[in-house]
C-alpha cells in the first residue's frame, strides 16, 4: 500500500501552527472551597467537651468517633439519611456503654442527642487562623464555598453562630445534594453553581482522603490542612499546609492570579 507524504510546505505549516500555540501556564483561581468541621471550627474539641459533660467522663471519645465514622459511612453510601444516622448512632453508642456497665442519663437516644447538640453549641470555637484567612480571600475577590458532609441545619447554624456565614457565596451540604465528598460530583456541583472550571478552584480540608485527595482527583487544587494529624503518605499533586495562615502564600505561588479580574490582590 502506498502512502502519500506531506509536502515540505505542509510540514512547515503544521510546525508554524504548533509554534503559535499559547504556552501552558497555571490557571487563575476563582473559587476556594473549605470544609467546616476541624478546618474552620474546632469541632473535635467541642465534641469531646460536650460528650464528657453529658456522660460524666472523658475517656469515651474514641468510641464515639468510631461509632460516628461507621454510621456516617452509611450516609455517604446512601443507605440512611442524616436524621436516621443521628438516632441510630446515639442508640448504638448507648448500647456499647451498657455492655461495659455504663448506664447514663438520659437513656432515650433522642433526648441524649438533643442535649448533646445543645452542649455542642456552647463549645463551638473558631481556630485562630480562620477569620484572617477568610478576610484575605474575600479582599482578593475569591469566591468562597463551604463544602461539608454533615447535615445542613446543623452546619448552617454553626456558620451563623460564629459569624462566618457572611464570607460564603455558597454552602454545599452532602445530605441536600445526595452525594458526598470525595465523590467528584460533590466538587463539580459547587464549581457549576459558582460558574467556574474545576481547574480554577481549590478545596481545603482536614481529611487527607476525603478532602484533599478527593478534590485533586476531581480536578481542583487539593489542599490538606494537617492540624497535627500526621504522619501520612500524601499523593503527588496534593498540597499540605499546617495552618490556614499558610494558604494565601500557597495560592499565590500555584495560581497565575488569585481572585477575579479587576480586583487587586491585598498587600
Amino acid at each position: 500500500m502506498d502512502f502519500a507524504l506531506a509536502s515540505p510546505t505542509e510540514q512547515q505549516a503544521v510546525v508554524s501552527r504548533l509554534d503559535h500555540r499559547e504556552p501552558w501556564g497555571p490557571p487563575n483561581l476563582r473559587l476556594v472551597c473549605l470544609d467546616i468541621d476541624d478546618t474552620l471550627i474546632d469541632f473535635t474539641a467541642a465534641g469531646r467537651h460536650a460528650l464528657a459533660a453529658l456522660i460524666g467522663r472523658a475517656d469515651m471519645w474514641s468510641l464515639w468517633e468510631r461509632v460516628t465514622e461507621e454510621h456516617v459511612a452509611r450516609v455517604v453510601a446512601g443507605e440512611i439519611d442524616y436524621a436516621s444516622m443521628h438516632r441510630r448512632r446515639t442508640q448504638y453508642f448507648l448500647a456499647e456503654l451498657a455492655t461495659i456497665g455504663m448506664l447514663v442519663e438520659p437513656r432515650d437516644p433522642a433526648v441524649f442527642e438533643q442535649r448533646r447538640k445543645e452542649l455542642l453549641r456552647r463549645y463551638w470555637r473558631l481556630f485562630d487562623d480562620v477569620v484572617p484567612c477568610l478576610e484575605w480571600l474575600a479582599a482578593a475577590g475569591v469566591r468562597l464555598a463551604a463544602v461539608t458532609n454533615a447535615s445542613g441545619a446543623h452546619q448552617r447554624a454553626k456558620l451563623a453562630d460564629l459569624g462566618l456565614a457572611r464570607f460564603f457565596d455558597h454552602v454545599a451540604i452532602a445530605g441536600e445534594l445526595g452525594v458526598a465528598k470525595p465523590d467528584p460530583v460533590m466538587f463539580h456541583s459547587v464549581c457549576l453553581t459558582i460558574g467556574c472550571d474545576p481547574a480554577e478552584a481549590a478545596h481545603v480540608g482536614d481529611k487527607l482522603d476525603t478532602d484533599a485527595v478527593g478534590a485533586h482527583q476531581a480536578g481542583l487544587g487539593g489542599v490538606w490542612l494537617d492540624r497535627g494529624r500526621g504522619p501520612a503518605t500524601v499523593p503527588d499533586g496534593v498540597y499540605v499546609i499546617n495552618t490556614l495562615a499558610e494558604l494565601p502564600e500557597l495560592l499565590v505561588c500555584e495560581f497565575a492570579r488569585v481572585g477575579v479580574p479587576g480586583v487587586p490582590l491585598p498587600r
